[in-house]
């Protein structure tokens, strides 16, 4: 089997400069341009049978876009959601950093945010609905993921089984793409964070500037 996993495009809380994580905020229609140029990339190279999917407005839409250019199905999952970041969802960062600021030497990976999840939990529900949507694929060759920046890091986390309490990062850009592979208890990673799709969309942006 085949995994692709896939970013949302450019959201709006990136215009507005706020903390993101469970605000729900919709694609920019930069970022709609961005998903459509991803979605001819994936359609020609690595077409899904299957696309995965978080509830979150911004990472739905996404797929949606990925469905339209594809013809395949989304199966939505809570479970996908990005970090739970609790009372800092939807702030401005110089707001929220006045409001909230983080313990010396930071936040203990067991210690919730306010209204929100630990990073430990984060973690846990990462590997809970990799592991889930692993089983529900069973037979087939390639699925396709599409979620967010922080939950996309700890499912190749998962997949490459590192520790719990880990500090290597995968970051991803606006609809990067990963391509992951098992064949039997073999694990590879083809290629992380292509995002080669978005030099026609950036040079269109530059052009109107």
């Amino acid at each position: 089997m085949e995994i692709l996993l896939i970013r949302h495009g450019e959201s709006e809380a990136d215009i507005l400069k706020v903390h993101e994580g469970r605000a729900d905020f919709t694609l920019t229609e930069h970022g709609r341009r961005q998903a459509q140029e991803m979605a001819k990339v994936v359609k020609e190279k690595y077409l899904p049978e299957v696309i995965w999917a978080s509830t979150l407005k911004r990472a739905r839409e996404t797929a949606e876009i990925l469905s339209w250019e594809t013809g395949i199905s989304v199966i939505e999952d809570d479970g996908l959601r990005e970090f739970n970041n609790g009372v800092l969802a939807g702030l401005p960062f110089a707001e929220a950093k006045l409001r909230y600021p983080e313990p010396e030497g930071g936040r203990m990976p067991h210690v919730r945010i306010e209204d929100g999840e630990s990073e430990l939990e984060f973690r846990f529900r990462a590997q809970t609905v990799f592991s889930k949507i692993l089983a529900e694929s069973a037979g087939r060759k390639r699925i396709a993921i599409v979620s967010h920046g922080g939950m996309i890091s700890n499912l190749l986390r998962a997949f490459l089984n590192l520790p719990v309490s880990c500090d290597t990062y995968f970051p991803t850009g606006d609809t990067g793409i990963h391509l992951l592979r098992l064949n039997g208890g073999q694990k590879t990673v083809m290629f992380l964070n292509d995002c080669g799709h978005l030099a026609k969309v950036d040079s269109e942006r530059l052009a109107l500037q």
